[in-house]
């Protein structure tokens, strides 16, 4: 069974009533993993999901709260002070953001072999970490054909 690692984006889109075709394919990624993968988020991925939850859509932090815990689902990765150090060098190698590079240790200490993400390089890897963007518009990605 693969191990998935899912980004803040994916889980927040999951509420986003202003982008229903974005919420109804985070919900059937994230119902995905518990047939075909298994799910994989960090304690950074928690933090900032209650805060862009409760604070860009508004929605009650005890509601959350009771989310939060239905991610105890899945694998929850610790950060502790090696990761943070290994974060760091991340950014600085592939000049991408901490708080990026944070996550991409975080897969890779799970041993992930995918990152479901907006925020990266879709098809990059990083730290022998896939990014995959499972919500870009594969239509509008693909160049048309020849005649």
């Amino acid at each position: 069974m693969s191990k998935v690692f899912v980004d803040t984006n994916i889980l927040v889109y999951c509420l986003d009533k202003f982008d229903l075709k974005k919420q109804e394919n985070s919900r059937n990624l994230l119902h995905s993993l518990t047939n075909d993968a298994k799910g994989v988020i960090s304690t950074q991925v928690m933090q900032e999901f209650f805060v862009t939850a409760t604070h860009k859509l508004g929605a009650d932090p005890l509601l959350i709260k009771d989310i939060l815990r239905s991610f105890e689902q899945f694998e929850v990765v610790r950060v502790n002070p090696e990761m943070i150090y290994n974060a760091i060098d991340c950014s600085i190698i592939n000049r991408i953001s901490f708080w990026d590079s944070l996550i991409v240790v975080s897969a890779e200490s799970s041993h992930c072999n995918t990152l479901w993400t907006e925020d990266l390089n879709d098809g990059q890897i990083i730290r022998g970490v896939r990014i995959e963007n499972p919500l870009r518009d594969k239509q509008a990605s693909e160049s048309p054909s020849e005649s």
